[in-house]
């Protein structure tokens, strides 16, 4: 299976912007199937702690190239920095977890059955691969490594459909401010 591709629609301070367009692009999106993917990188004990108590089963490694793992039945708090990543949760968990992460790097990613057609650029309806809108707090990047005070929209689309990203971001006001990137996962 392939990747999806990013591309970057706003760029704010504002957490409660970037949610407002996150909101604006899923109400033309085909919500069928919908769940929520997160991703953080972790420093403190008091994010980890916040953030297991929402995702108990969540799956995480150490940072770097030390070892240390969920799949190892490692403990969590002795192998700080980590990545830490909650799969298939339920829109409603979308506001405790920003709250949990603070300051930390994350992303939100919402991932639904398709985007609409999208006749003016040629494109019918997308499927699933590239049907997927994330939110990055705190960093500028899919992959949480650009540090920033700011938050980034990024909508996904397939890399065939390249042209479905700036018609996406027209429909919401605004345009593609960044590169088409491949999609960590």
């Amino acid at each position: 299976m392939s990747n999806s591709y990013g591309r970057p629609i706003l760029r704010t301070t504002d957490l409660s912007a970037g949610l407002q367009i996150v909101e604006q692009l899923l109400a033309i999106a085909d919500l069928r199937d919908l769940e929520v993917d997160f991703e953080a990188r972790v420093s403190s004990t008091d994010v980890l702690a916040a953030l297991l108590e929402l995702i108990p089963d969540a799956g995480w490694w150490a940072e770097g190239d030390r070892d240390g793992s969920s799949d190892k039945g490692d403990d969590s708090a002795a192998h700080l920095p980590i990545r830490l990543r909650g799969w298939a949760m339920s829109p409603e968990t979308v506001e405790p977890f920003l709250k949990a992460v603070g300051e930390s790097p994350a992303s939100v990613r919402w991932d639904f059955n398709a985007w609409p057609e999208a006749p003016e650029v040629g494109l019918g309806v997308g499927g699933t691969r590239g049907a997927f809108v994330t939110l990055c707090v705190n960093v500028r990047d899919l992959d949480l490594t650009e540090l920033s005070t700011d938050h980034t929209v990024f909508v996904h689309v397939k890399q065939v459909e390249a042209e479905r990203a700036p018609w996406l971001a027209a429909q919401v006001g605004l345009g593609v401010i960044g590169d088409l990137v491949m999609a960590p996962y």
